[in-house]
């Protein structure tokens, strides 16, 4: 089907929203770690604060969506990034940095599910296309930022916070002229409450909690490239400009192998549960295969097989919260997938830092795929109460 306008520009503002935090976030930990001279566990606390911050704009954001609708929630988390990179690019030693980390990761965080949720209310017909549209904008932005940000870090890293501001004013522009757009997803009080009170509605939500678990452990173990294995990588002396590479390889990889899990795809074709069967055990090679990495390349091969892993799970995951959302509460539904992907990006690197500091990286790979086992029986469970044929329609 051919994708309307309003999504196009919701693409193109997603993907300039996510260029911008990839200036930064590949580079966080290794900003601590080495240009500050923060712990892995220290920085790994920062990162969880961080993330509880976007947890708290994630729920606020998708609760505003359904109340004010996603032009004035994404407004407002907006201006709310735009103080704190402002902020970043004058303040961004310690304890700013991390001040303003968490500002941001609360105004970006109301960003990212209204932007899923307009996505969805504006081309219900769309279902995984609407999506995965979504989702491979977030990676052309991955690719593109990330890309650039180890040459430019390694020139000085007070440009990694001008670039980061610079596209969120591009972002702030896109939205102010382009996000007015009319869809039916409005919702009144009295219907909420009998929404959220019908049997079948807190089925759904028993099912979305079981599958956001699943999804939460997903990013524990795939916010390690972000954190530990990227100091890692310094240790053992690859450059800046060669671990950003590796996110551009990610997020190419993301945009050219789209034909390649085509044929997967059709065959799995309303049977989204056995994608993300697919999509985990393909995680647990990355991590198996990435324990043995001593050199770029073998980083390299660690990354391409991670990233096949994430074509199959991440659109996923906001595709059957979709399904699962009452009508009217689209906008929370996403807020809570968000929140579980936000929540795994919060403890992820604090547990990886403090498996790394305690014993080494070989532990804390066996321990990522463990937990990506646990994964597994969270996905096997959550569906059993529901209608199947709704769900996976």
């Amino acid at each position: 089907m051919k994708m309307p306008k309003e999504i196009w520009w919701l693409v193109i503002g997603m993907a300039i929203n996510i260029t911008g935090a990839s200036f930064l976030w590949p580079l966080n930990t290794i900003y601590m770690n080495e240009v500050l001279g923060k712990s892995l566990s220290t920085a790994g606390v920062v990162l969880m604060v961080n993330a509880f911050g976007m947890v708290a704009g994630n729920l606020i954001g998708g609760t505003l969506f359904d109340r004010l609708g996603g032009y004035r929630t994404i407004m407002l988390g907006t201006w709310i990034s735009l103080f704190a990179t402002a902020g970043l690019n004058f303040f961004h030693g310690w304890p700013w940095y991390p001040l303003w980390l968490v500002i941001l990761g609360f105004g970006g965080g109301m960003i990212v599910p209204a932007i899923y949720a307009m996505a969805g209310a504006v081309w219900p017909r769309g279902g995984r296309q609407t999506f995965n549209a979504i989702y491979l904008a977030q990676n052309i932005g991955v690719a593109v930022g990330a890309a650039l940000s180890g040459f430019v870090a390694e020139m000085s890293f007070n440009y990694i916070f001008l670039a980061n501001l610079m596209m969120y004013v591009a972002f702030f522009l896109i939205a102010l002229f382009n996000f007015k757009m009319e869809y039916h997803a409005t919702v009144k009080t009295a219907e909420t409450i009998e929404g959220m009170t019908h049997v079948q509605n807190k089925k759904h939500f028993t099912a979305l909690m079981l599958i956001c678990v699943m999804f939460a452990i997903c990013w524990i173990a795939y916010v390690q490239w972000q954190t530990t294995i990227a100091s890692f990588t310094q240790e053992i002396g690859i450059s800046m400009s060669q671990y950003s590479l590796l996110w551009t390889v990610n997020g190419a990889l993301i945009l050219l192998g789209q034909p390649l899990i085509l044929p997967i795809i059709q065959l799995l074709k309303g049977q989204l549960k056995k994608q993300l069967y697919v999509g985990v055990f393909v995680f647990i090679v990355s991590f198996f295969v990435t324990s043995f990495a001593e050199s770029f390349s073998m980083f390299v091969v660690g990354m391409v097989i991670m990233t096949f892993a994430e074509m199959f799970v991440w659109p996923a995951v906001p595709t059957i919260a979709n399904a699962l959302s009452p009508k009217g509460r689209e906008g929370v539904y996403q807020g809570i997938v968000n929140s579980a992907s936000t929540v795994g990006k919060a403890f992820g690197p604090l547990i990886g830092g403090i498996l790394v500091d305690i014993f080494n990286m070989q532990v804390m790979f066996l321990f990522m795929i463990g937990l990506l086992f646990v994964s597994i029986g969270f996905l096997s469970i959550f569906d059993r109460r529901i209608d199947k044929k709704m769900l996976y329609r």
